[in-house]
């Protein structure tokens, strides 16, 4: 199945090993975003995978595309214009120290888009499922527009839309919040993707008596959630929370959970004792789902397995992107978590 993402790709530099901002002197330059972190996992599992955006026509604007291209997404829809890329910074914590994050992307190519520049009848010709992110219509009114474009086209052709919720409360900045705008995309989406404070955050929906600082989180306190959100969005067909127990900053639980309306399953616990990078693990979970619930139709348990399975060896990858094989995923599913040498 053909799969379309929309999104911002951004620079992303970040401090060599655990320095402190304060204390750099250089930066590693890799990209990354939401929604292009969910591409490059499904082409590493041999998906046809298609990753909108818009770009500047500079060296910077080219050499995200050719790191897309390097990594077998689909570029040929992306549209060129505007004058520069977005760039996120990142600081990596370490022990009590948690990772800061500070954006700068405003004006950027993508923040600029506005409806009409993309032809999403040409774009969806052939596609069976469209991939967006609440970070987008965050970004700019002219991104949510652009994507509620895209949202209701995919609708009209029948293709399956799924969302991560992904709130990011430093981004709603442009004159409306997410509470405003979320609702009328997120009832257009047959699958719906958060963690466990995006549906607290956007829509008032929380599990009681959970506190995510405590080391692992209970799956099943999270049904009334999944059903609160299908209650309100009846489109909905599946709902998927990651559960993230944060023990300190290189030691996490990780789970996930998915309610299909009449049955809870929960995925196996790991705990992820020496973080490499945890940034785009909700998008490597992601990445995992759609790829699972296409390749294990009918087989959720399977599915949200191989999802979690996938996102848990994200944390053992430098940058924003997952890059593991589906060989490689099975092999932890499977329970093989040796690490041992492959010869």
């Amino acid at each position: 199945m053909k799969v379309i993402t929309f999104g911002e790709i951004m620079l992303r530099l970040a401090t060599p090993a655990y320095l402190r901002f304060s204390q750099a002197h250089s930066f590693d330059a890799t990209f990354g975003g939401g929604e292009a972190n969910v591409a490059v996992s499904l082409a590493n599992y041999g998906i046809e995978v298609h990753f909108v955006t818009r770009l500047p026509e500079n060296d910077i604007g080219n050499m995200a595309v050719a790191v897309l291209r390097s990594h077998s997404v689909n570029t040929d829809d992306i549209v060129r214009g505007g004058d520069r890329v977005g760039i996120y910074f990142l600081e990596t914590g370490a022990v009590s120290r948690g990772s800061k994050v500070v954006y700068d992307r405003s004006n950027s190519a993508f923040a600029e888009i506005q409806p009409g520049m993309i032809d999403w009848d040409r774009v969806f010709e052939g596609a069976g499922w469209f991939h967006w992110t609440g970070i987008t219509p965050a970004v700019s009114e002219g991104a949510a527009n652009v994507c509620m474009e895209a949202i209701k086209k995919a609708n009209e052709k029948g293709i399956t839309v799924s969302t991560d919720l992904n709130y990011r409360k430093n981004l709603w900045e442009w004159g409306k919040g997410a509470e405003e705008i979320m609702p009328g995309m997120v009832e257009r989406c047959e699958i719906i993707m958060g963690n466990e404070e995006d549906a607290e955050k956007v829509f008032g929906i929380h599990p009681e008596g959970v506190d995510v600082t405590g080391g692992e989180v209970e799956g099943i306190s999270y049904q009334a959630v999944g059903s609160q959100l299908m209650t309100r969005f009846p489109r909905a067909k599946k709902v998927i929370i990651t559960l993230r127990g944060s023990v300190s900053a290189n030691h996490n639980t990780w789970s996930g959970v998915l309610w299909d309306g009449t049955k809870l399953y929960q995925a196996p616990v790991y705990q992820i004792t020496h973080i490499v990078d945890r940034v785009g693990g909700g998008d490597s979970f992601m990445g995992g789902l759609i790829y699972g619930l296409q390749a294990f139709s009918g087989d959720d348990q399977k599915a949200l397995n191989f999802a979690v399975a996938a996102s848990c060896l994200k944390h053992t990858i430098k940058g924003d992107f997952n890059l593991v094989t589906v060989a490689e995923v099975e092999k932890l599913m499977g329970g093989d978590i040796s690490g041992r040498v492959s010869r």
